[in-house]
């Protein structure tokens, strides 16, 4: 399984669609094993192409500080988990919702046309 993290400065990016990039972290038997950086493309995430490019590395689960509708939509559409309200160190985090506790929020985030 992978987890994948939109970071900045290993820490948790507050928005989704204008990380500088994703965390991806391997999981085995529960525990991560290694840990990659995969580029971020320009523009709204849930326009950018981001969510098949994820789905095609294996990516699972993204856990996302803030997130419009439209690209949790998108990344569900592609059977990838979408955990919302995260921050943090990104290891951190992974290892947080390995220990399962961690919970989407529920809140989507609206301050764009991304819809």
């Amino acid at each position: 399984m992978k987890i994948a993290v939109p970071t900045r400065d290993g820490r948790v990016d507050d928005h989704f669609g204008h990380c500088a990039y994703y965390t991806v972290f391997t999981v085995v038997d529960g525990k991560i094993v290694s840990e990659d950086k995969l580029a971020s493309p320009e523009g709204c995430g849930c326009k950018s192409g981001i969510a098949p490019v994820l789905r095609q590395t294996g990516v699972a689960v993204m856990l996302a500080g803030n997130m419009g509708q439209g690209a949790k939509n998108v990344l569900e559409a592609q059977r990838i988990e979408v955990l919302r309200g995260c921050s943090g160190d990104v290891r951190e985090l992974a290892e947080a919702y390995l220990a399962g506790k961690l919970h989407d929020n529920g809140e989507a985030c609206a301050h764009h046309d991304c819809h």
